[in-house]
């Protein structure tokens, strides 16, 4: 028993020692992660590329997100053309949750963040486009501001009140969800709104219906862009038959 004693003393040294080293590289662990938390990612953007936000908040409809998303993240695919890195922008740092119940990390907040140049500016649908998010004057500004240096701005389903409440669209024709038409007209009467169109291409702005058809006006941005051959492979790739010509749309200038 006397010979068991100091093996057993041994064992439980060791054992404390290893603990002891454990608890050491945990903490060595926790303190980096808690260092890579403090720290934001923001996304690498390739040079001599469209720079494309995509404008999120809370509410905002999935379809009209993902749809031009899709279509434009996957012209980095494709040789010989000026691709697109997409990225997005909310008011916060903070997941925002759209209304179908995705969780999404934005970006970059243009609050407070320094953003890349906007060559794109995507403003898909959300819950409050047609009431509170009217009222906010940080949001509203925001669209005026990239406006000024933007090449394209693109609006799908209720997101052209939100361009329409920034004055962007005081000189363009312009259309939305086709429901909210006539709330549109109302709401903006000296506005030109059409009906009966997936979507309207006016100078630099581009509003369309939404839902399913926001692939339409991303893909038409892209053969507008590209060409023909390219925004039809690009619609291949997810399986959409694309013709302009068999696609109700309005294109003014």
């Amino acid at each position: 028993m006397k010979k068991i004693i100091p093996f057993l003393l041994i064992a439980i040294l060791l054992s404390c020692n290893t603990s002891e080293e454990k608890k050491v590289k945990n903490n060595e662990v926790l303190k980096q992660v808690q260092n890579d938390k403090s720290e934001k990612q923001f996304p690498k953007l390739e040079p001599n590329r469209y720079n494309v936000a995509f404008l999120i908040m809370d509410g905002t409809y999935n379809t009209e997100l993902t749809a031009p998303y899709d279509i434009f993240q996957h012209t980095i695919y494709r040789d010989n053309i000026k691709a697109m890195n997409v990225f997005t922008v909310a008011n916060t740092d903070n997941a925002i949750t759209t209304f179908e119940g995705m969780r999404i990390l934005p970006d970059y907040n243009y609050v407070k963040d320094s953003l890349p140049k906007i060559d794109i500016l995507v403003v898909p649908s959300a819950e409050h486009h047609l009431d509170t998010d009217l009222e906010y004057e940080v949001l509203i500004n925001f669209v005026k501001q990239v406006d000024k240096n933007a090449q394209f701005i693109t609006s799908h389903c209720d997101g052209a009140f939100v361009l329409a409440k920034a004055g962007v669209l005081d000189n363009a024709v312009a259309t939305t969800f086709p429901s909210d038409i006539d709330k549109m007209r109302t709401m903006f009467p000296n506005l030109d709104i059409r009906k009966n169109v997936f979507f309207v291409h006016d100078g630099k702005y581009i509003t369309s219906s939404g839902g399913a058809k926001s692939f339409e006006a991303a893909l038409y941005l892209c053969e507008y862009l590209y060409g023909k051959e390219i925004a039809q492979s690009l619609a291949g790739g997810l399986v959409i038959d694309w013709d302009l010509l068999k696609t109700p749309h309005l294109i003014i200038k």
